[in-house]
């Protein structure tokens, strides 16, 4: 179910982009969301360690020339390294709730990127958007 939530949510989230012009967090993002959708605080874990690169990238690019390509691999770095100390000090803080994990480490950078470029609202709303369907797609196509 894996390979079949990723491949229906790029073609949810391209057919998206295509009619729309938002982009739900990029165009892989929106699938992995739907595989950790029956997990929600691992999906809200991930939009936390989003804002966080964001709020650390906005501090840094007060002080360096970050734009472009300097803007996208910072703030993919910056989502690496928050959801390494996640994963490194959360554990510790609140052991009983191990579902509170990160979606990976560049899925945060990627939906940080998004939320600098078109900012918070439209990015979160059609990424759960996008998220949901392809969620329903694939339960769907597993039912039949």
């Amino acid at each position: 179910m894996y390979f079949e939530t990723l491949i229906a949510g790029l073609i949810v989230a391209v057919i998206f982009v295509e009619i729309m012009e938002i982009y739900p967090g990029g165009i892989i993002v929106p699938a992995y969301m739907a595989l950790y959708l029956d997990q929600p605080l691992r999906v809200i874990a991930t939009i936390v360690i989003a804002f966080l690169g964001l709020f650390t990238y906005r501090i840094l690019s007060s002080r360096l020339i970050l734009f472009g390509k300097r803007r996208f691999v910072m703030l993919v770095l910056l989502g690496a390294l928050w959801a390494q100390v996640w994963f490194l000090i959360f554990p510790h803080v609140f052991p009983d709730t191990p579902e509170l994990r990160v979606i990976g480490w560049i899925i945060p950078g990627l939906l940080a990127n998004n939320l600098e470029k078109q900012k918070a609202l439209p990015t979160l709303a059609s990424l759960f958007i996008v998220a949901t369907i392809t969620y329903v797609l694939v339960r769907l196509i597993m039912w039949i």
